[in-house]
């Protein structure tokens, strides 16, 4: 079975403190919401484990298949309202998921609960990231008598954490998640909640992926993206450190250092991609990353252009700007009024053609599902077509299409508002191996070697942008170059990991896959 490989968000909401004020109080509807801010990174499941000492099931978790509003049976009030007193609590954590590859399986859905007769050791998990060497994790727990049943890097980590819990006597959680930490080698945020009321929410070492958290009074929230707490009203947000924990009881909170500091790998992809518009990551918006994305590919194109023309000003290969639906917007728009032009609606995206529907249907064909064209606006009409990353090319190729062939445009002008993805991701975001990537085709040399040497990112060469041009249909294609990208991102480059543009993997597993995956071609 394929292995099972999580992008993902959560968030751990604690009503700290003691009487019956806190007793009475309800985290859940808290952790719904905050899970429907978190929609964008993941739709396949959701789910949430509440705990309530007054309960017989004190620990207790409802999870499954579906964006949130359908595991949470938010469109029916009455199953909602069911949903919210049954598994009422005063923590909890929640989870929603996007797997990128394996079965779509309600067993595969977190938090992950174990549960025992000891209250601190009956748990459960949440995890947003991914294992690296899971593999060998995951031979190691088999070779010690496990059988590993889903696949995934969550259960990997129960079954370890389960091993650090051996014994008459609770954890040093910052000492277990130390150990642990030494085992792990990948990007891990985990929630940690047990039946003897302990939360622990950690980082690892490296920040790979975001995590922030906030009091207000006695309640802690915490979650993978600042716009949860934006929409629970709640200030004063904090980035949690990489290598910092948060443990919670109802007594209260505190911030423990489990691991030393040591030079951050933040994955630049949450800036220009995958994270809410509205978040804050590491002190930088979001918004503003995207709005600089959209700049520095604004003074490349007057750049080019005059390179063209041999110095001379005239008019840009594009006469309106549109935009690939809908990470690509902001950087759309701000891309068009640089060069004063106007941003236009060409594409409409349909948003009630979900996950599901598209089950089994190729990824041209849902595409074409997706988005159509508006003619009106399109038809003869020179466009520059702005999209934030181009992965494998499937879906730029048929928007491109799409366009000319239904939107009737004259002309089509890619622009992509990221250096060329060269290589996979083994921490977590969507991207295949080097022979499903579009740009190394064009751009390695003989064996699927980076022509460029390890450490930098690809220079496309005119030559080699026109031949990717013509694959992809399009009349002309260009790229942000990586130091524009680290400059609208806003931060120092050697705490951005960008081992997907440069093959520089922050850790020893990453690195070692990637020579594995050179080596298989």
């Amino acid at each position: 079975m394929a292995r099972l490989k999580e992008e993902c968000g959560i968030v751990a909401v604690y009503q700290m403190g003691r009487g019956k004020q806190a007793d009475q109080a309800n985290v859940y509807p808290m952790v719904v919401r905050g899970l429907l801010e978190l929609q964008n990174r993941g739709q396949l499941s959701a789910g949430v484990t509440t705990y309530n000492p007054t309960r017989d099931r004190i620990l207790q978790t409802h999870k499954d298949l579906g964006t949130v509003h359908e595991v949470f049976r938010l469109h029916t009030p009455h199953k909602s309202r069911q949903l919210m007193e049954e598994y009422a609590g005063i923590a909890a954590i929640g989870h929603n998921r996007y797997a990128t590859s394996g079965a779509a399986d309600s067993a595969n859905a977190q938090p992950f609960e174990r549960v025992h007769g000891r209250m601190w050791k009956w748990f459960a998990i949440a995890f947003n990231g991914n294992l690296a060497n899971y593999a060998q994790l995951k031979t190691d727990l088999e070779s010690h008598g496990y059988h590993v049943t889903y696949h995934s890097d969550t259960e990997v980590m129960m079954h370890y954490i389960n091993r650090e819990m051996r014994g008459d006597e609770p954890p040093d959680f910052v000492k277990m998640f130390a150990t642990l930490s030494s085992i792990f080698d990948g990007a891990y945020n985990i929630a940690f909640i047990n039946a003897a009321g302990e939360m622990v929410v950690m980082r690892d070492p490296l920040g790979i992926k975001p995590l922030c958290y906030a009091v207000q009074g006695d309640l802690l929230v915490v979650a993978s993206e600042s716009v949860v707490h934006l929409n629970l009203n709640i200030d004063n947000v904090k980035s949690l450190e990489p290598g910092e924990m948060i443990i919670a009881n109802r007594d209260g909170y505190r911030v423990e250092r489990y691991w030393p500091k040591q030079k951050t790998q933040y994955c630049f992809f949450e800036w220009i991609y995958f994270t809410n518009l509205a978040t804050r990551l590491e002190g930088r918006s979001v918004y503003q990353a995207r709005t600089d994305v959209g700049e520095q590919l604004a003074e490349m194109e007057l750049i080019r252009e005059n390179k063209r023309l041999g110095g001379k000003l005239g008019e840009p290969l594009g006469e309106m700007v549109v935009s690939v639906p809908e990470t690509a917007n902001t950087a759309a728009s701000s891309f068009g009024y640089h060069l004063g032009l106007p941003v236009v609606n060409g594409l409409v995206r349909n948003r009630y053609v979900g996950r599901t529907f598209l089950d089994g249907v190729n990824r041209q064909d849902a595409v074409r599902m997706k988005f159509t064209p508006l003619t009106d606006i399109l038809e003869g009409k020179r466009i520059y077509l702005v999209d934030d990353t181009l992965v494998r090319g499937t879906t730029l190729k048929t928007v491109v299409a799409i366009l000319k062939e239904r939107g009737r445009a004259k002309e089509v002008h890619v622009r992509i508002g990221c250096p060329p993805v060269m290589a996979p991701c083994f921490y977590g975001i969507d991207m295949p191996t080097v022979s499903e990537l579009f740009a190394p085709g064009y751009l390695n040399g003989k064996g699927g070697k980076p022509t460029n040497g390890r450490g930098q990112s690809v220079d496309p060469s005119p030559e080699a942008l026109q031949e990717m041009a013509d694959e992809l249909g399009a009349d002309s294609l260009g790229y942000l170059s990586q130091e524009r990208l680290i400059k609208a991102v806003g931060l120092p480059p050697d705490q951005l990991c960008q081992a997907c543009l440069d093959t520089r993997y922050p850790t020893p597993a990453g690195e070692a896959r990637y020579q594995e995956s050179l080596a298989a071609k």
